[in-house]
């Protein structure tokens, strides 16, 4: 493990080290290199055909990634053809498979960009933290990446639907797979929000190959609406609730449901599991929005136990409140 040191790039690489451990990596160096150590092995210092790489990330005994570290303050995204030499100029006794080593992460320590080489048009995006060993090793189990699997829904099922809730799904959809981390959709009130949600993650969840959703309210009562809207939504074609195929859990203290696949919350809600901190249910009867004062940021350090994989996609109702820009 590298151990803090006074130069930039030693002190990136020493928070780099306590964040791939957070994550479920054991990180090695090159001289104790031992695979069957762990899930996942990052090891420090490996050599490529090109110079060292910060890390050479190991999924079951697999060399699947790498990780480059640049100093706090580094315009990360202009490191990202360097971290791709990298991942082509691996030894090729340990590349067995075309494509195997995909996973490209680069982080300072305060941000990390990740980027997966077997998008059909790979491009960066900003994550939390780093995936945990079991996820990516799931990931290179499929056979196709998530937003390959979104070029390729059926059409949409349109009886039922209004104009508007039919331009909102179609271009979302859209939208996620061209690598769009991000959407706005705007409705009228009244114009079936919550049913153009609950259409949406049951399509993402049968044929996009999510595995669970969240959806963010900022008061008890809109996610005790939502959680019931979901619950009566029946998707066209199956002649059956979304309830009987999917299980949707209305978050509680004691956490994440695994068996979940929408997860509908309020922010604070999911401020208190991320944290730790005991939260009321009166807390969540009003609005978030009234309960902070002054906008004073509300922060969040990873959780293990909540990794930044848990959801696949979350849906925010009423995004325009300020209160969401408050709790990050």
């Amino acid at each position: 493990m590298h151990e803090g040191a006074f130069h930039p790039e030693d002190r990136a690489r020493s928070l780099v080290d306590r964040q791939l451990i957070a994550c479920g990596w054991i990180v090695q160096s090159r001289s104790e290199m031992n695979l069957g150590a762990g899930p996942g092995i990052a090891v420090c210092e490996f050599q490529t055909a090109s110079g060292p790489v910060d890390y050479a990330l190991f999924v079951a005994r697999k060399l699947s990634g790498v990780v480059e570290a640049k100093p706090e303050g580094t315009t990360l995204s202009g490191f990202s053809d360097q971290a791709e030499r990298y991942i082509h100029d691996m030894p090729a006794h340990l590349v067995r498979d075309e494509g195997q080593v995909r996973y490209e992460y680069v982080a300072s320590g305060t941000e990390i960009l990740f980027r997966d080489h077997a998008d059909l048009n790979p491009s960066s995006r900003r994550v939390f933290a780093f995936h945990r060993p079991e996820t990516l090793e799931l990931w290179l189990r499929e056979p196709q990446t998530l937003r390959t699997r979104l070029r390729h829904m059926p059409e949409l099922i349109e009886d039922g639907l209004r104009d508007c809730q039919i331009d909102a799904v179609t271009n979302l959809e859209a939208s996620l797979a061209q690598n769009r981390p991000r959407a706005l959709v705007q409705m009228a009130t009244g114009a079936g929000k919550t049913f153009t949600a609950a259409t949406l993650s049951y399509r993402l969840l049968a044929h996009g190959g999510f595995k669970r959703i969240l959806f963010l309210a900022d008061r008890a009562n809109l996610v005790r609406q939502t959680r019931d809207e979901y619950l009566a939504y029946r998707p066209p074609g199956t002649g059956r609730s979304f309830s009987e195929i999917y299980n949707v859990q209305k978050l509680g203290s004691a956490g994440i449901d695994k068996d979940a696949q929408v997860v509908v919350s309020t922010i604070q809600r999911v401020y208190s599991v991320l944290t730790g901190k005991e939260l009321d249910d009166d807390e969540e009867e009003a609005s978030a929005f009234e309960a902070v004062a002054g906008g004073q940021e509300r922060l969040v350090s990873y959780n293990p136990s909540v990794p930044i994989e848990s959801f696949d996609l979350v849906i925010t109702d009423e995004c325009h409140r300020s209160i969401y820009g408050t709790w990050r």
